[in-house]
């Protein structure tokens, strides 16, 4: 029997929709304890969000703006948990 992945609902925002694509492309991941967004500092995979970006942007933003707004998503999240201690 096929089974398929629950699937979570669309996001809204431009700023939702651009934190998706980094998650999808593995730009950025969770803090498990907090929740978080944290950078992973992967080049490829940032340049695998602008791509997916530039390719499938959402209703009523261009190409161009979608990989703005992906951009601007990534330029706001640091590599660390604000919560978590140093070292962690």
């Amino acid at each position: 029997m096929l089974k398929t992945k629950e699937r979570r609902p669309a996001p809204r925002t431009p700023r939702g929709w651009a934190i998706h694509v980094l998650q999808e492309a593995g730009a950025i991941h969770e803090c498990e304890e907090h929740g978080w967004a944290k950078d992973r500092a992967d080049p490829h995979a940032r340049e695998h969000a602008f791509d997916l970006a530039g390719q499938d942007p959402p209703a009523g933003l261009s190409a161009a703006d979608a990989v703005a707004e992906v951009r601007d998503v990534l330029d706001s999240i640091g590599d660390t948990c604000p919560e978590c201690l140093p070292g962690r």
